[in-house]
């Protein structure tokens, strides 16, 4: 028998069905609230609002619990690679060997672009930002592959997500050289994923990038924890263009808008110009602190919409972004202000009762200076990591709903007025 739960309004009674979830997710379905009884809810900001049901990512904020089709993030991350972990998130399943042998060989196939896609770029200032050719480009790879516009079948599924999720490495890497006044470098075939986008982003003519293992490494961790969050707000924009029936280039294209602003993937940049904005000079870490208890500082990277304890990733990318600088033998002073500044919030009781702890921001900059990749590419790195996530959304909302997302309102403007004649105004 279905659990229900019972909703009293004006006298009369409701029975709401209680759906569960397989780790204890407990939600109230209300599809049928307004129209047995003329409301509707109000939750600003969706933060109490499921609109679908998923079988890819878990999180349990209250215990910093984060997991990939059920395998442990600390798991993934210590043992998986990134194009592993793509397939994972895309096809539900760890790869066999052979599986992700294809996998990569397909990536490798699909990662030039069509020659024509190069004037897009020309079409950009030299200072245009690398989310603007990334978002735009994505957008009109559909053009050039106009049999994926109507997927029907999943092979044509797969080959879709090979192209982007192969493709996104070269638009990212040519913004960056267009951004940087610097000559396109093609991708190599000979070269892993994560070697080839940094061969992309710093070769030059006759000189070509080699960089370390401990690196390569680095950049495949910081993606595969960028993989996927759940129904954050770039995946619940990328489900809800899909539900429109929109092609899977144009869906992840609005993902990638979404997640350009300074409080989702731009936030580990606004953290580093925390850091940067200590290391000047201009406060300590203990007056930032004290400026952020007042309300006149807004402290980066630490706090989260779900987690009310550690951000798992944040453990990982400490310690990674600590090992990273070690192997490489670099001196990173705002590594050194960020573990003063997480030692002193940890201790402060303001902090520590207001669950304020860091966030997977927190670190991702120190390890993405590490690498030489700019400020102005770090919500570039971030949608590539990410993805794989938003490609898996699409499809499971693709695959299990017809439903168009249509938020409804609580109106709050004028009752109603008359059009009054422009001579009259």
């Amino acid at each position: 028998m279905t659990k229900t739960a019972q909703l009293i309004i004006d006298g009369k009674t409701i029975e709401l069905p209680i759906v569960e979830g397989t780790l204890g997710d407990r939600a109230l379905d209300i599809t049928r609230l307004r129209a047995d009884t003329g409301f509707i809810t109000y939750d600003p900001g969706y933060v109490n609002t499921g609109p679908c049901k998923s079988a890819i990512t878990f999180v349990d904020g209250e215990n910093g619990i984060l997991r990939y089709r059920g395998y442990p993030i600390e798991q993934i991350a210590d043992r998986g690679s990134f194009t592993e972990t793509a397939w994972l998130l895309i096809f539900g399943q760890l790869p066999t060997r052979d599986q992700l042998s294809r996998f990569s060989a397909g990536l490798c196939a699909e990662e030039l672009l069509h020659e024509d896609l190069r004037h897009h770029f020309e079409g950009f200032p030299p200072n245009g930002h690398p989310m603007a050719m990334l978002s735009a480009i994505i957008n009109s790879l559909g053009c050039y592959h106009p049999d994926l516009l109507e997927i029907e079948s999943r092979g044509e599924f797969y080959l879709a997500a090979s192209k982007i999720i192969s493709k996104v490495r070269t638009i990212a890497a040519f913004s960056y050289r267009k951004s940087m006044g610097l000559p396109f470098m093609y991708p190599n075939p000979a070269l892993s994923y994560c070697r080839n986008f940094l061969h992309m982003m710093f070769s030059i003519p006759n000189r070509p990038y080699d960089p370390s293992p401990e690196a390569v490494r680095a950049l495949s961790l910081f993606l595969t924890l960028h993989a996927d969050h759940e129904q954050n707000c770039s995946c619940s924009t990328v489900r809800m263009v899909g539900s429109t029936q929109a092609n899977l280039f144009a869906s992840v294209s609005s993902g990638i808008c979404a997640l350009w602003g300074r409080l989702h993937g731009g936030a580990n940049a606004g953290v580093v110009e925390m850091l940067e904005h200590i290391r000047d000079g201009e406060s300590s870490p203990r007056e930032v602190l004290e400026m952020v208890k007042q309300k006149k500082f807004r402290l980066m990277g630490f706090g989260h919409r779900i987690y009310k304890n550690f951000d798992p990733r944040a453990k990982i990318l400490k310690r990674a972004a600590h090992d990273l600088l070690l192997k490489l033998g670099k001196l990173d002073e705002l590594m050194d202000i960020a573990m003063e500044l997480e030692q002193l919030a940890l201790a402060d009781p303001y902090f520590v009762e207001r669950k304020l702890y860091p966030n997977v921001d927190f670190y991702s900059g120190i390890i993405l200076r590490a690498l030489n990749i700019p400020v102005q590419m770090f919500p570039v790195m971030f949608a590539i990591g990410r993805m794989p996530g938003w490609i898996a959304h699409w499809y499971e909302e693709h695959l299990e709903t017809t439903k168009i997302h249509r938020p409804r309102q609580v109106y709050t403007g004028q009752v109603l007025r008359d059009y009054v004649p422009i001579d009259e105004r």
